[in-house]
């Protein structure tokens, strides 16, 4: 049985990838402006730092050999 409701807001995130947003809602910046979202369209979220597109994902992860945290906390210790 599924904990989600159809307005649920449902957040995947990507190994070495970006997050993506699924559901209703409202990106703002820290001042308060709207981001623009299109209505009913999934958002993907950058984790690397390195899109041009910021907050929004660009595929720049793949270029730079971004890892998430999960990957490269194991790697680091298997050092």
């Amino acid at each position: 049985m599924s904990n989600t409701t159809p307005d649920a807001v449902k957040i995947t995130i990507f190994d070495d990838g970006p997050l993506e947003v699924i559901g209703p809602f409202t990106l703002t910046t820290e001042n308060g402006a709207v981001v623009d979202v299109p209505a009913g369209e999934p958002a993907y979220l950058c984790r690397c730092g390195g899109s041009t597109t910021k907050p929004f994902c660009d595929g720049t992860h793949s270029a730079i050999g971004f890892q998430g945290a999960i990957k490269a906390v194991a790697e680091a210790e298997s050092e």
